[in-house]
């Protein structure tokens, strides 16, 4: 173990591992799986509702972009709210964001566990649940290049199973498919139009698909672990739009293309499985059950990544136990890695055997995070232009209409979060994250007075 806790680092991370990462960082099983949920909410106006959410990440990350290429760090938008608004601002969405991917490690790892107890029932689901994490927390202790190597193959596999439904998708409405049946894009408009339950569920499906982006902003965290940070993070944000618009965009126009949005399938067996099946693809759900087991454990792994950086960038700023800013001889902070994986083990012992209501209260306190995330960011940016101008920084990624842009993004935010509070839907995820934060800024500012207190006691203490 590392002597010296501000030992720093490692930068493990290679230009291949940070590549995919970007590419296949924001693709977990909603895609495959959760789609269906919000084609069958909205119909095919869920177009709509992907397209909007998908242009504002890419104008938040732009944002995130601009901070980042100036000025990289592992706390990524954390520290930066805690230069631009201040420290309860950092401490804050630092502590939200950490909870809200320990709370992804045991959603992830039970659903793996699901898939893998259907092929074999005799092992219990939580055992495999604990097998999972344990060994991908182990795979995260080692090094920060075996985290990279593990998410560049699962990447890879995400990526290349989405490339080969694109073409299927697409030969398969051109009328090149097992099923000859099946091609063209009546389903489009054929039933009821393309809005067929109207705007307002082309909204509520708009609240439910604006979370689905959510880690797209971890190369930014993670490029600080490459040899070049500003490179990697600029070469990300500039293909963010081609990944949103060919992953997201053109995956949901296929299968509203080919499967009517009110068939039943897309629920019960997620649109992935569903289109496979519309085009009697053999074994389709044995094929969609493996790519879904590969992103969920993507998910679980860049999960412990993620929230093992939180935590070390909060500790390096005095925000976090001290411990966990100790590195091993890899420079991985080992520590931030083990105390988020316990506290991930805790809320999965909450599932099994706390009360429901207790575990979707958990659930429930990380539903707008990624709001507040977004909101930070943008603010954080308002004010941090100005502040890397008069530091002399010559900006070489900038947010595109600034300020303009900026604010409109927050003001969609800010709109966003009160209809989610007028929305009995969503009302409970809002009342939930922000009694959380109201929580953390508290500590937050207890910490800060604590601070201030121990700098009055030292001045004192030189002054006699």
């Amino acid at each position: 173990m590392s002597s010296t806790p501000s030992a720093g680092l490692a930068q493990g991370l290679k230009n291949r591992h940070v590549t995919m990462l970007s590419i296949a960082g924001a693709i977990g099983a909603g895609l495959f799986v959760g789609s269906g949920h919000a084609i069958a909410e909205a119909g095919p106006g869920v177009m709509v509702s992907y397209l909007v959410a998908g242009l504002l990440v890419v104008l938040v990350m732009r944002m995130l972009a601009e901070m980042a290429v100036a000025q990289p760090d592992s706390g990524s938008f954390s520290t930066y709210a805690d230069r631009a608004i201040g420290h309860w601002a950092g401490f804050t969405i630092g502590w939200l964001y950490w909870w809200f991917w320990v709370l992804v490690i045991p959603l992830e790892a039970n659903a793996a566990a699901a898939i893998i107890h259907a092929w074999f029932p005799g092992a219990p689901v939580w055992v495999l649940a604990f097998v999972i994490t344990s060994a991908l927390t182990v795979t995260n202790l080692f090094s920060v290049k075996n985290y990279g190597e593990f998410e560049f193959w699962l990447a890879l596999i995400k990526v290349g199973s989405i490339i080969a439904f694109l073409v299927l998708g697409c030969a398969a409405i051109f009328g090149f498919s097992l099923n000859t049946e099946v091609s063209g894009i009546s389903h489009l408009y054929a039933e009821g139009g393309f809005i067929p339950k109207g705007w307002g569920a082309v909204l509520a499906a708009l609240l439910t698909t604006m979370f689905s982006f959510m880690g797209s902003e971890i190369v930014t965290i993670a490029a600080t672990e490459s040899k070049d940070p500003a490179q990697q993070i600029t070469r990300a944000t500039n293909s963010v739009i081609w990944r949103i618009a060919l992953f997201y965009l053109l995956s949901i126009l296929i299968v509203v293309c080919l499967v009517p949005w009110n068939d039943p399938r897309l629920v019960s067996m997620g649109s992935y499985q569903t289109v496979l099946d519309q085009l009697h693809v053999p074994y389709a759900k044995l094929i969609v059950d493996i790519i879904v087991l590969v992103s969920v454990t993507s998910c679980l792994n860049s999960a412990l990544y993620t929230a093992s950086r939180m935590m070390y960038s909060l500790s390096k700023r005095g925000d976090a136990p001290r411990i966990a800013q100790v590195t091993s001889a890899s420079r991985t902070p080992v520590y931030a890695v083990l105390l988020s994986t316990a506290m991930a083990f805790l809320c999965t012992f909450a599932n099994y055997l706390a009360p429901a209501e207790v575990f979707n209260f958990l659930l429930a306190s990380s539903g707008a995070i990624a709001l507040l995330v977004y909101l930070v960011i943008a603010i954080s940016q308002l004010n941090m232009r100005k502040k890397l101008l008069a530091q002399g920084h010559q900006l070489t990624l900038k947010m595109w209409l600034f300020p303009w842009l900026t604010w409109a993004v927050i003001l969609f935010i800010g709109a966003a979060l009160i209809i989610m509070m007028i929305r009995p839907d969503h009302r409970m995820e809002v009342v939930a994250t922000a009694l959380l934060t109201i929580v953390v800024v508290c500590s937050g500012l207890l910490v800060s007075n604590r601070r201030k207190a121990q700098r009055a006691t030292g001045y004192a203490a030189d002054a006699a």
